[in-house]
């Protein structure tokens, strides 16, 4: 099956999961449970679309936690800004109620808030495999600005079961991820 027809199967799978509000619970305690030890302050996220697992009430609990922990260095969120010119991604600070405007293809991103590093990079996947490998949308956005961004953040994939594929066999330009969290809980490393 060719990349782009497992693409549209998968989305179209995961928008008709029946347990999906389930699975995204499931999910968000094995996030929080995982973040409970990294030293991050910076983590850059994404805007959930087309039933994609939402990563943002577990990062602003994470926020919210090295307030009441008093952490000397704030925490913060950035989602995703397409640089058109490089096709590459910019992170933007986000917080609930932030302004927003919509991106070339529809999504939201923070408006006119400052650019800032992850040293964490949530990563949403349509399919992942064996070796870290994650299937996205086709774009290349992630491999790309994971090339380019120094130091290289910390990069975790965020998916449900359903899109584990045995066989994916990932292509010269895919930068595999550092670790992968499903619904079950840490599925990559293997440890």
């Amino acid at each position: 099956m060719d990349k782009k027809t497992l693409r549209q199967q998968l989305i179209e799978e995961r928008l008709n999961l029946p347990d999906r509000l389930e699975r995204a619970d499931m999910l968000q305690r094995v996030m929080r449970i995982w973040l409970f030890d990294r030293p991050d302050a910076v983590i850059g996220a994404y805007w959930p679309i087309k039933g994609e697992f939402d990563p943002l009430p577990a990062l602003h609990r994470w926020k919210e936690d090295g307030e009441l922990l008093d952490q000397p260095q704030r925490r913060r969120i950035g989602l995703p800004v397409v640089d058109k010119a490089h096709k590459t991604l910019t992170f933007h600070a986000w917080y609930p109620g932030c302004p927003m405007e919509e991106d070339a293809h529809g999504i939201p991103k923070p408006k006119d808030t400052e650019v800032i590093v992850p040293t964490l990079l949530f990563v949403p996947c349509v399919g992942y495999g064996p070796g870290g490998f994650r299937l996205g949308y086709g774009g290349g956005f992630y491999d790309r600005t994971l090339a380019t961004l120094q130091p290289k953040p910390f990069t975790a994939g965020l998916g449900f079961t359903h899109g584990f594929i045995p066989d994916l066999m990932p292509e010269a330009h895919d930068m595999p991820l550092d670790a992968l969290l499903n619904d079950n809980g840490v599925v990559w490393p293997m440890g």
